[in-house]
């Protein structure tokens, strides 16, 4: 950040959370692609078009760890910036790989994947950091809106390249994401360093000036005050932080809390519809799935749709009661076709399409953006880079697991059973919601993290009266 130049809050928020463009421009582009690269070079393998198209979650999955780290020492503004680069570069060679170079392609986009993973371990951590607490859940689900928009674009591409030749379609549709890391990386340039971390590394005046640009002159010196006090009685525990250290004391009920959520997130199977929505029209029709490529469309307004809503009820609603929520609806759009499957009263093959729709939509503003939301909230000050990227890592184990099995898992199974596996997972999300994970609306960060260390007592009480009994 040079000099003292006035940065508005309006540009910080967007650029801020414009890394999530990345995540969702990948995985929409890859969505029409796909089934112009599996015609151009004759793609049949189901392992091989999984591993293709999970690839990058694949990538994601050490993306997101390493951020974590790297953050902490580096600052979240310049790994963000390293992040665009790698994905444009990415983005680029993925448009120039060699012809039938299937095992080239896969290793570009784990490179890919890499930045993707940074990008969605930063930004909730950055966004977080510097919204007010009574905006957090607002702010920070801008994060979502992103993602959802960079899907709808993509999309749109893919509809409006599907015209040209198959060789050439799919090439021109992987290299147009390396659009959107340049402007990413335009943008962040002029975007300052979390004041958190400014703080934690004794830089009182940046932070103070940062702050002036997003709060209140009367509340400045109040959180700097706060951040202060948290960051010095978690220094002596930092310096001693390991990844072993994030399930012990008093960290491991928050960090169980905010790794579970992310891991849930995708093991239910929102990756699943948003790469293979052609495909599951295809089999549901028999129709190509390159002659499908509006469902995508229709899917992505939805989500934008939904990501919007989340945006005006984020700070009105408990998190958990959303998740609850969303996660029973969600079961329920799984479970229903199957259940009318088993009963042969499903007579519409198309019907498992529109179940699919109401699981997008609820989805959408319960936990696609709650996830994030709550990643940037739960964990402590001192472990919260590595944690950020553990739950990232974890997110992108489940989003890696669904991508590389699903088609595997149809070729084995009608889409109906396997998306009813799906269903039990949600409800399995919404039990965990119900008992480990605690509410943030509202709360500072400062005062999530005394829950944890509360609830540790609670534990260690219990465990005692258990002992005496």
């Amino acid at each position: 950040m040079k000099g003292n130049k006035k940065i508005s809050s309006g540009y910080i928020y967007f650029f801020g959370s414009f890394g999530g463009i990345l995540f969702g421009y990948d995985i929409g582009v890859m969505t029409g692609a796909l089934p112009f690269l599996e015609t151009d070079w004759s793609l049949s393998n189901a392992t091989l078009i999984g591993w293709i198209t999970s690839a990058v979650m694949f990538g994601a999955i050490f993306g997101g760890a390493l951020s974590g780290q790297l953050s902490d020492k580096l600052g979240r503004r310049k790994m963000i910036l390293l992040s665009a680069l790698i994905f444009a570069l990415g983005s680029l060679m993925s448009a120039m790989v060699p012809n039938l170079g299937e095992y080239y392609l896969i290793g570009v986009r784990i490179f890919l994947g890499l930045a993707v993973g940074a990008a969605s371990a930063l930004v909730p951590a950055y966004m977080s950091e510097m919204s007010p607490a009574r905006l957090r859940g607002r702010l920070t689900g801008i994060n979502q809106t992103m993602i959802v928009s960079g899907m709808l674009i993509s999309y749109v591409v893919d509809f409006l390249l599907k015209g040209l030749p198959e060789a050439f379609a799919w090439r021109l549709m992987l290299g147009s994401a390396a659009i959107p890391a340049i402007i990413l990386f335009a943008g962040v340039l002029r975007l300052p360093e979390s004041p958190r971390f400014l703080i934690k590394n004794g830089q009182l005046d940046a932070a103070r000036t940062v702050l002036s640009y997003i709060r209140p002159a009367d509340e400045i010196e109040d959180e700097i005050a706060t951040i202060q006090s948290t960051a010095k009685t978690e220094s002596v525990a930092a310096k001693n932080t390991s990844w072993a250290t994030l399930f012990s004391g008093k960290y491991r009920y928050l960090v169980i809390a905010g790794v579970g959520v992310a891991a849930f997130q995708q093991f239910q199977g929102a990756n699943a519809i948003f790469y293979y929505i052609p495909l599951i029209v295809q089999q549901a029709t028999g129709s190509a799935a390159s002659n499908a490529l509006m469902w995508p469309i229709i899917q992505g307004i939805i989500l934008v749709v939904g990501s919007l809503v989340f945006l005006w009820i984020a700070d009105k609603f408990n998190r958990r009661a959303l998740l609850i929520l969303g996660g029973a609806v969600m079961g329920l759009s799984f479970l229903l076709p199957a259940f009318l499957n088993v009963t042969h009263l499903n007579s519409n093959p198309m019907l498992i399409v529109v179940f699919l729709s109401i699981y997008v939509a609820f989805y959408s503003f319960t936990w696609a953006p709650l996830t994030w939301v709550l990643i940037g909230e739960v964990f402590p000050l001192a472990v919260r880079g590595r944690a950020s990227g553990l739950a990232s890592s974890f997110n992108w184990i489940g989003s890696f697991a669904v991508g590389l099995l699903f088609p595997v898992m149809t070729a084995a199974m009608s889409q109906e059973a396997v998306f009813a596996i799906f269903g039990v997972i949600c409800l399995l999300g919404v039990v965990f919601v119900r008992f480990c994970v605690p509410e943030t609306k509202g709360r500072t960060l400062e005062e999530i993290e005394q829950q944890g260390t509360h609830a540790k007592e609670t534990e260690t009480l219990a465990a005692s009266e258990d002992y005496t009994e």
